[in-house]
């Protein structure tokens, strides 16, 4: 099974790591059977799978089924849930309380949204045995906030964006995605 010190070392040797979107068991299976390291269970199902308009509707409850699915049909991949809006940004106990019932339904890692005003939240999780991946930059649920999907990080953003990688890289994330 890949797990967290299987993707450290696997970036420390040079080596590709495949990551991509599952929902349900059956593609997740194919995935899995295909190599593919790691399985993301996005709140992108808002959009993909249930025909909303963003990612914003989608629940905690959403993401556990999802993510059961997912586990149902994995046996080697690392499994990494999305956290969804309003489940994680009130405080770090509420993060917690929604890590963990990710953790439950078969997440390895959860994913959560945000820059250095979420380090805080990646380290207490962390802290408490839940690896995290920190996604910065382009955030979709922040899209209303940003305008729109538009690239983040150019220009004069660029030094803030690095910044929210070393915040999250110094509070334990096993992982930062940037986009």
């Amino acid at each position: 099974m890949i797990t967290v010190n299987t993707l450290q070392k696997m970036k420390a040797e040079g080596e590709k790591i495949a990551m991509l979107t599952a929902y349900e068991s059956s593609f997740a299976a194919l995935m899995d059977n295909a190599g593919v390291d790691v399985l993301l269970v996005g709140d992108s199902l808002g959009m993909a799978v249930q025909g909303r308009q963003s990612t914003l509707p989608v629940s905690l409850q959403d993401m556990c089924y999802h993510t059961e699915c997912v586990a149902r049909g994995t046996q080697n991949a690392m499994i990494v849930s999305d956290l969804p809006f309003c489940a994680y940004q009130q405080s770090k106990e509420q993060a917690f309380a929604a890590a963990a019932e990710l953790m439950a339904a078969g997440a390895h890692m959860v994913k959560l949204e945000g820059g250095v005003w979420m380090a805080e939240t990646t380290e207490f999780l962390q802290m408490r045995g839940i690896p995290v991946c920190a996604h910065i930059g382009l955030t979709p649920q922040s899209v209303f906030a940003f305008g729109g999907y538009k690239v983040q990080g150019r220009g004069d953003k660029a030094e803030a964006l690095l910044n929210d990688a070393k915040a999250h890289d110094a509070a334990g994330a096993a992982i930062v995605l940037m986009e």
